[in-house]
């Protein structure tokens, strides 16, 4: 197929791409944008999201002693990190290199301060859900020790 006969690819916004992974990463659709619907790992993303939102919801109805709840909240805020560091890393590479990755070597407009803010609430965000999620992981791990270690001296 000749250069001519090539389907025009459409414009893949850098800035857009960053606020997508910061908005509404954790499902996928700042894959989905930049890669088209035939990304499998954005058609991955939803499932662990949700699991991570039903874990949530477990704990809200059953409180803090549900296991299952503590074992799928970390999905959520894994998904929400993976989705943060692929913002930062879109948000971060350089125009020319955008460009030639999901533009076909066109080139667009430069992408300003909009992807440096996106970068910046992605790094706010992820650092935030990371250490989040480090932390209750590691608290219900160590409760869980806890209790086994009382019921073994009893």
């Amino acid at each position: 197929m000749s250069q001519a006969a090539a389907p025009a690819l459409a414009y893949r916004s850098k800035t857009l791409a960053t606020w997508l992974a910061l908005g509404l990463g954790a499902f996928g659709l700042h894959r989905l944008y930049v890669h088209g619907f035939k990304d499998k790992l954005a058609w991955l993303f939803p499932w662990p999201s949700l699991a991570g939102l039903y874990g949530i919801h477990r704990m809200d109805v059953l409180g803090q002693d549900d296991r299952l709840a503590w074992v799928l909240m970390p999905l959520l805020g894994l998904m929400l990190s993976i989705a943060m560091l692929q913002g930062i890393v879109w948000g971060l590479t350089p125009d020319e290199r955008w460009n030639q990755a999901h533009n076909g070597g066109r080139s667009g407009r430069a992408s300003g301060w909009g992807a440096i803010i996106g970068v910046v609430a992605c790094l706010m965000v992820g650092g935030a859900c990371l250490m989040t999620t480090i932390a209750f992981s590691a608290q219900r791990y160590f409760e869980s020790q806890a209790e086994a270690a009382k019921e073994l001296s009893q």
